[in-house]
């Protein structure tokens, strides 16, 4: 029966790594007015939400079969977890509070499954094949979306930045932060032509793309990246040093340069004013916050004067889960990251080169998106990505690609 279960296991995979760039559209079913249009429509977020419940029930019966694979990092993301539910009691909207506690569960047991799974050489294949066309088409349409100004909705409201399927350009900045130094990296290091091939491609699409979103704080976060990994790779030599200091210029001249274009000047300090009202919301709910979702009930509450009159969430993934999860939340989320830093650099130790190369490329993503956070929050990050790419951070130090 067990073998029955697994052999699924790369479908499976496959399918989770596909539906990715549809895990945007999950925001229509919360109640919370969102500042942009999802192209997916609602029967079909409801089906790809059906479709990851299935995948988790199956992954969790995987999971429980024995043998049973360790996994680091179960206790931080079980304390997250709880953190989560902990303040959607306490909070001010358990509704939409319990769909992201479910979200961000389906993503804690999609990290478990891929760290049983991973080594089984077909899932590897699967989830990065998955990963690499699904994120390339997805780019595509975002760009033909621009070309052909449909919807009109859509190009109107992002001032005709590259969205896609993504609902806002920072979401779809925050998917290629991860897209871009993945597909370099296995461009490089994976085994099959055809792959190699695709990856160069969908490299090439997808930077085309990144430039198309005008996502100034994906931009540094994806600068931040490349820093990283050429100056993980150069082993803190001078020179890697250098070069990573030289994208991150770079990017910063590029952000200055174009820093107004495709935006309206008047969002500019927008942020200022929800990020001070969001030191209110922690200021008066500090312990377990006002529950996830819960930021924009509060707001209309702490807002300045001066500021926006509604605001999804503090525009800051860290201010967002401070007034959102409180200090408890937060902590644990800190806990998460610390754990996976460590167990990240034990496994590089003893890693192949080109293992340590993925790895590192898997890592990189998640720092950019660590640095766009600061002045940002993107859920595809956050429900979709982070503990998943977290595994895959881990278990490439080393496995490598799977014979991918």
């Amino acid at each position: 029966m067990s073998e029955t279960w697994r052999k699924a296991a790369p479908v499976a995979f496959a399918l989770a790594f596909a539906a990715v760039p549809l895990f945007p559209s999950f925001i229509t079913l919360t109640a919370v007015a969102f500042p942009g249009v999802s192209v997916v429509p609602l029967p079909m977020a409801l089906v790809v939400l059906g479709l990851m419940v299935l995948l988790a029930l199956w992954a969790i019966v995987v999971v429980l079969m024995p043998p049973r694979a360790p996994v680091p990092l179960a206790r931080p993301i079980g304390a997250w977890l709880l953190a989560c539910l902990l303040s959607v009691a306490l909070g001010f909207n358990p509704r939409d509070g319990l769909i992201f506690v479910g979200i961000l569960g389906l993503a804690a047991i999609w990290h478990v499954a891929l760290m049983r799974e991973y080594d089984d050489g077909a899932v590897a294949r699967a989830s990065w094949w998955s990963f690499v066309v699904s994120g390339t088409i997805a780019c595509v349409v975002a760009l033909g979306m621009i070309v052909t100004r449909v919807p009109a909705s859509q190009y109107t409201i992002a001032h005709g930045r590259a969205v896609g399927t993504f609902v806002l350009p920072g979401e779809l900045a925050g998917f290629l932060i991860f897209f871009l130094p993945i597909t370099f990296a296995l461009a490089r290091v994976a085994k099959s032509r055809v792959l190699r091939t695709l990856c160069w491609c969908a490299f090439g699409i997808g930077a085309l793309t990144m430039l198309a979103t005008f996502s100034r704080t994906g931009w540094v976060g994806l600068a931040s990246a490349a820093g990283f990994w050429i100056a993980a790779n150069e082993r803190g030599r001078k020179r890697g040093l250098i070069a990573a200091g030289a994208v991150l210029a770079a990017a910063l001249v590029l952000v200055l340069a174009l820093f107004n274009e495709h935006h309206n000047p008047s969002e500019n300090y927008t942020r200022i004013t929800i990020w001070q009202a969001a030191l209110g919301v922690i200021d008066r709910f500090p312990l377990t916050g006002v529950g996830p979702f819960g930021f924009s009930h509060i707001y209309p509450f702490v807002r300045l004067p001066d500021g926006d009159e509604t605001a999804f969430h503090a525009h800051s993934m860290y201010l967002t889960f401070l007034a959102e999860l409180g200090v408890v939340g937060f902590s644990a989320f800190v806990w998460t990251v610390v754990a996976a830093g460590r167990e990240l650099v034990r496994r590089l130790r003893g890693a192949k080169p080109e293992a340590a190369l993925l790895a590192l490329a898997v890592a990189a993503g998640l720092v950019g998106t660590l640095v766009q956070g600061l002045i940002d929050t993107v859920s595809v990050v956050i429900f979709g990505l982070f503990l998943p790419m977290l595994a895959l951070a881990l278990l490439t130090a080393r496995s490598g690609t799977g014979d991918a």
